[in-house]
């Protein structure tokens, strides 16, 4: 029998396949199947860029398609959750990783809407999440009994958008006595030196004291200036003028000799690493675990807005910086527990304080 030698094209046609030799890579691909997708790279990114972006894309997506963003400090990149592939292929087009998640940020906002509505307790504070995806609630230790059986029901009734966590400590702002700078009997920290209408203020938490009292740099000592305004509950942050027209150095105190120079202000990112250096305790690191907290410290005062983290703190840290790098980030406002078994603290971010007084840093 005569065999018929059958060339390369004819067989792949017989075979239904396009077949290219490239140097020693044999592709095969199926007649009439499309080109292979090509992934968008996941970008590297700081914290801070990483914030920017995140803010950008879901604003564009909108609170029914995004579940809000975090900071991925190991692959240095950003992760944004979203609630179909539509918006995530909007999410990685734009070099960010995509996260399908089960809620919306306009659910959790409202699953947010109820705890305030039925569950406003003192010693609770609440925060959404992205990590989770969803509001984790957090009771103190003075929640108990029917305080405690009515936060539970309506974290129930809330289901899997809701978590319940309880803290050994007590949210309390950080205020006490001893040295830094003092005002009657309470201490608290310098935040951030910053220019007002050309002179030298510094801004510290509102808790710490009312407008117009005095403050020095230790007990009974002469006066470094007077505090100008002071804003709490709903917010906390104060400013204090100097007395005199000294510019005062834009830096942070890290206790070992040295200073972190501080050169600009920015936007907290769940995820960032930063630092906080208070008079008490000095400096102390950790991560961004939230945004936009809700925490009621008792007898009426409540603060909405917070940067919650896991930096511990303890009374007279207060008004303390918390920074990242030379980038200005928040005011101490308050927490939970202490430096020696970790805690919960909050904290002011600074960029809505210097907003409000028309400030900058120095």
């Amino acid at each position: 029998m005569k065999h018929r030698r059958i060339s390369r094209t004819r067989m792949a046609a017989v075979c239904g396949a396009v077949i290219a030799l490239t140097g020693a890579t044999l592709t095969i691909q199926s007649a009439g199947a499309s080109e292979p997708t090509v992934q968008p790279v996941v970008k590297k990114l700081s914290a801070t860029t990483a914030g920017s972006l995140g803010e950008t894309l879901t604003a564009k997506l909108g609170p029914s398609a995004s579940a809000g963003s975090y900071y991925d400090t190991d692959a240095r990149a950003l992760v944004v959750n979203v609630v179909d592939e539509k918006a995530a292929r909007s999410v990685r087009s734009a070099g960010a990783r995509a996260e399908v998640v089960a809620h919306s940020l306009d659910q959790l906002a409202a699953a947010r809407a109820v705890l305030t509505d039925k569950a406003s307790l003192p010693g609770t504070s609440w925060a959404v999440d992205p990590v989770t995806n969803k509001v984790q609630v957090t009771a103190d230790r003075t929640v108990t009994g029917a305080d405690w059986k009515r936060l539970g029901a309506v974290v129930a009734d809330l289901g899997e958008r809701v978590e319940l966590h309880r803290t050994a400590g007590e949210f309390t702002p950080l205020i006490a006595g001893g040295d830094a700078i003092h005002s009657g009997g309470g201490r608290c920290s310098l935040g951030f030196n910053v220019v007002k209408d050309g002179a030298p203020h510094f801004l510290t938490a509102g808790h710490c004291g009312a407008a117009g009292s005095s403050w020095s740099a230790s007990a009974g000592g002469s006066a470094l200036g007077t505090m100008a305004d002071s804003r709490f509950p709903g917010d906390d942050y104060a400013l204090v003028k100097y007395n005199g027209s000294a510019q005062q150095p834009s830096e942070v105190n890290l206790y070992d000799g040295s200073a972190q120079s501080i050169s600009s202000a920015g936007e907290a990112t769940v995820g960032m690493q930063v630092q906080r250096s208070g008079s008490t305790t000095q400096v102390h690191g950790g991560r961004v675990t939230a945004l936009d907290a809700t925490v009621n410290y008792g007898n009426g005062d409540i603060v909405n807005g917070l940067i919650r983290t896991d930096v511990c703190a303890e009374p007279g840290d207060s008004g303390g910086s918390l920074f990242a790098g030379s980038t200005a980030i928040g005011l101490t406002s308050g927490g939970s527990g202490n430096c020696s078994a970790g805690g919960v603290t909050f904290f002011q971010p600074v960029t809505e304080a210097l907003q409000a007084y028309g400030a900058r840093i120095g």
